[in-house]
């Protein structure tokens, strides 16, 4: 019974890679990014090598999973300014931004949870007794 859940989980998985390869063929996304089990990885990057698909791939720490992003080269060459190889919770709260747009994720909804961040950021610094200064300061 295990190995038929396991079987269908992974079935299911590659569906969904596969439908966001088809999507970023398609044009309708420029930048992907799927996480996955290291186990499934060579499977995930042969697919992207097959279609000659632009890449790049982060481990997830302490999770046995790895972040795959893929698209346009101009989208990840961005990403991989500000990201480098640090983890995705480790994003100051423009960089999430700017991630999420790269993503193609609600403009509405990436402001709000920016909104968010920074001002539990501002909270916990005033609680610290500590100044708060943005990632860019005051613009």
């Amino acid at each position: 019974m295990e190995e038929v859940l396991i079987r269908r989980a992974l079935e299911a998985d590659v569906k969904v890679f596969s439908h966001l390869i088809y999507e970023f063929e398609k044009g309708v996304r420029n930048l992907v990014l799927y996480t996955l089990s290291e186990e499934y990885l060579p499977l995930a990057l042969n697919k992207l090598d097959h279609r000659e698909i632009e890449y790049f791939v982060q481990p997830v720490p302490n999770k046995g999973s790895v972040n795959i992003f893929f698209g346009r080269s101009e989208c990840l060459k961005t990403l991989r300014k500000f990201l480098k190889k640090r983890p995705l919770n480790s994003l100051s709260p423009e960089e999430d931004f700017i991630l999420g747009a790269l993503l193609g994720y609600d403009l509405c909804r990436q402001c709000e949870r920016y909104c968010n961040r920074v001002e539990r950021a501002e909270k916990t610094y005033k609680e610290n007794n500590e100044p708060f200064v943005p990632m860019y300061g005051n613009l």
